[in-house]
């Protein structure tokens, strides 16, 4: 497994290529697209329809560590749960970003966006809002709020999100994720959930000239992966795991 994996419970890699218009949706184009897949990958062996328009690959889900792919009306989708390293997470979505433009007849003018997300799952039966509040602070103006009688955070989720060009085109987004509802605060009772944060780099528009999608998606994924060595692993997701593993 990749290092990022021992941050947290679950670590994968999830990229969308979003699309102005609608993807073919015969049944020979798909069926073609996903054949293509598994000849690179013979283990994603499980095929199934969500609905007319939305169609998974995927490999065994029990396995803990695991590739998909999906082909939907406007999108077109792949991640890695739990890679074996970042090195596959890249080589599986430029296999799929070669085959999408010929098997699916996306042109690079059909780019709505593109995005890849680095995500980290933190399992904890709590409240997430005040563990988020404990592990990473609140700003100054904030800081009191949560000291008032009988506060109990019911919704904190920091999020920032900035260009990464001068046309704004591109842009990278982390935000950190709660599962807790007023409802489980209310009741007392806490399922054990997914605590998530997210490391996203999109790309808007029509791609340039001369680049590939796969050019594309390796610049966003060299921008996520400097935002979690850099920025998020110390900053938050140690923080996040050391204050869950003292609960």
């Amino acid at each position: 497994m990749h290092r990022y994996v021992n941050c947290s419970d679950d670590f994968y890699v999830n990229l969308n290529l979003n699309t102005e218009m609608e993807l073919t949706g015969s049944r020979e184009t798909v069926l073609h697209f996903f054949e293509l897949i598994q000849r690179k990958y013979p283990t994603m062996q499980n095929f199934y329809s969500r609905d007319r328009n939305d169609h998974v690959l995927e490999e065994n889900k029990e396995l803990g560590n695991y590739r998909w792919c999906s082909v939907e009306k406007k999108r077109v989708c792949s991640g890695y749960v739990n890679p074996d390293s970042i090195q596959s997470v890249i080589e599986q979505n430029h296999d799929i970003l070669d085959l999408a433009p010929h098997a699916l007849s996306v042109s690079p003018l059909d780019c709505e966006s593109i995005n890849v997300m680095f995500g980290f799952d933190f399992t904890y039966s709590g409240n997430h809002n005040q563990l988020i509040a404990e592990a990473l602070g609140v700003a100054p103006a904030f800081e009191g709020l949560l000291n008032t009688p009988a506060s109990n955070a019911i919704a904190y989720e920091p999020t920032i999100q900035f260009a990464m060009s001068e046309d704004c085109k591109v842009q990278c987004r982390i935000n950190v994720e709660s599962r807790t509802s007023a409802y489980h605060i209310r009741t007392g009772v806490f399922p054990e959930e997914q605590l998530s944060c997210y490391v996203t780099a999109r790309r808007f528009g029509s791609l340039p000239a001369g680049k590939s999608y796969v050019d594309v998606c390796g610049e966003l994924t060299e921008i996520c992966i400097d935002m979690v060595d850099n920025h998020v692993m110390e900053q938050l997701l140690l923080p996040l795991q050391q204050t869950i593993a003292m609960k």
